[in-house]
C-alpha cells in the first residue's frame, strides 16, 4: 500500500497502524488491514518484530515505532482498494518491488517472508 499521510507519504509499505487501548494485537491487525485495503485477513503467525526510531534535524527522537509483522491469510477475496490513510493499494509481484519506493525495513521483511515460505514448500 502507498502511504497517503506523513510520515513517509508516498512510500510503499505493509498495512498497519496503532493498536487501540484494550484491543488485542490480532484484532488490531484485522481492523487495520480492513481499513487500509478492504481485505479481510486472519493472522497466522507473528513473523518479525523490529523498531524504528526516527529523529528530527536536531537529532531528537520524533517517532518511535515498534512494528510487529504477521503472516496473514486473506479470508475474503476481492480486489483490494485504498482506504483510511492510504493513497493506493495493489498486489505486487516480488520482482516489481524494485520499482517501488519502500519504507525502511519493508523490503527486508518481505524477502524474509518469501524465503521462509519457499523453505516450507
Amino acid at each position: 500500500m502507498e502511504r497517503g499521510r506523513e510520515p513517509f507519504k508516498g512510500y510503499w509499505s505493509l498495512p498497519g497502524g496503532l493498536v487501540e487501548t484494550g484491543e488485542h494485537l490480532e484484532a488490531a491487525i484485522r481492523r487495520e488491514v480492513r481499513e487500509e485495503t478492504a481485505l479481510r485477513v486472519e493472522p497466522l503467525e507473528i513473523f518479525e518484530i523490529f523498531e524504528r526510531i526516527m529523529r528530527d534535524a536536531r537529532g531528537r527522537v520524533e517517532f518511535h515505532y515498534v512494528l510487529a509483522d504477521y503472516v496473514c491469510k486473506v479470508v475474503s477475496r476481492g480486489e483490494p482498494r485504498a482506504g483510511d490513510d492510504v493513497s493506493a493499494v495493489r498486489w505486487v509481484k516480488r520482482a516489481a518491488l524494485d520499482d517501488l519506493e519502500l519504507t525502511e525495513g519493508t523490503r527486508e521483511v518481505i524477502e524474509k517472508a518469501f524465503d521462509a515460505r519457499r523453505k516450507r514448500s
